[in-house]
């Protein structure tokens, strides 16, 4: 458990347990099961001893590629509108979603054009790579005899173009890779902020004259209680347990200053800790087809105080260093 806490990989389990969840929840409202006609094709192919390849790329080797490709801006974008998606979840408007209208390509682009400007580097991965990579390996698979491929409907259009330029060259191995940390401007940043608080600190110091403490004390309350308040904020939209809030808010002020932990780490392990997620919990991310199921089970429960506490010390210190700045040298 304290290794999911720490991991990127708790965010990508939230996102894609909340994503399966709306799947599940339109599969249930139209009769049709996530994955469905994948099933369906297989099962035919199997009826007529036909061969069966699988064309997709690996969704793990996608992911990865997607983070590694985006910029800080870009992660800060998906991380925000995914939260507000999360916090915002409607059932009801779920209900009302017309599925055939869903289904109609210029719907889809459209969606696939506001998700481009959001991140623009993991829609390259996600849609453009894949309709490549796709389109390439049914290609190869033409080279054998007649092909039926089924796709998703995102993907028609881009798999069409691609088919239509033979013969096709897609470097399969690279398109597989995934790409070396880029410059680590996040670390950077997180080494920088206690440098600057500090060396703010020192200055104050020096520069003023007799009694320096006043504005040294103010500039300490000022980051200590924003930090804090947000932190603490986060986990109550969370749910998070009372003593996980109060972690947090005493929590983040100060690994907001040093770049080897965060205060999710903490408020997760006690809310861990006051509300141990059990075996039956994990079993039902698979089953979890509402907000009120998201809400109620205790590893998403866990995985979004992680979240949200960190999401909330960040947006402190974009709030609390420009302020003490002006403090500082005011």
């Amino acid at each position: 458990m304290t290794a999911l806490i720490k991991s990127n990989n708790a965010y990508f389990m939230l996102a894609q347990t909340f994503l399966s969840s709306i799947q599940r929840k339109l599969g249930e409202e139209y009769g049709v099961e996530p994955g469905s006609e994948m099933i369906a094709a297989m099962q035919e192919a199997e009826k007529y001893h036909l061969t069966v390849a699988l064309v997709d790329r690996d969704i793990t080797v996608t992911l990865k590629r997607a983070w590694r490709m985006m910029g800080v801006r870009e992660k800060f974008r998906v991380v925000w509108e995914f939260l507000k998606a999360m916090i915002g979840y409607d059932e009801e408007e779920l209900e009302e979603l017309d599925l055939k209208e869903l289904m109609k390509q210029d719907v889809l682009s459209q969606m696939l054009e506001e998700f481009s400007k959001i991140a623009p580097s993991a829609a390259k991965v996600l849609i453009s790579e894949r309709d490549q990579y796709i389109a390439q390996k049914i290609y190869e698979e033409s080279k054998k005899g007649k092909v039926v491929a089924v796709v998703g409907a995102g993907h028609i259009n881009g798999i069409k173009k691609h088919l239509e330029n033979q013969p096709l060259h897609a470097n399969l191995q690279e398109l597989e890779q995934i790409p070396k940390k880029r410059f680590n401007l996040v670390k950077v940043v997180e080494i920088a902020i206690p440098v600057i608080f500090f060396g703010l600190i020192g200055w104050i110091i020096y520069s003023t004259g007799i009694d320096p403490w006043n504005k040294i004390k103010d500039i300490f309350l000022v980051w200590f209680l924003i930090h804090g308040i947000l932190a603490g904020v986060g986990v109550a939209i969370a749910r998070g347990h009372p003593l996980s809030i109060l972690t947090a808010f005493l929590a983040a002020p100060f690994t907001s200053l040093e770049p080897f932990f965060a205060p999710g780490w903490f408020a997760g392990l006690v809310e861990a800790k006051m509300r141990k997620p059990v075996i039956k919990d994990f079993q039902e991310l698979s089953k979890i087809e509402s907000v009120r199921g998201f809400l109620k089970n205790k590893v998403i429960r866990l995985l979004m105080v992680v979240a949200l506490a960190n999401l909330g010390s960040i947006i402190g210190t974009i709030i609390a260093l420009p302020w003490i700045l002006s403090l500082g040298l005011g």
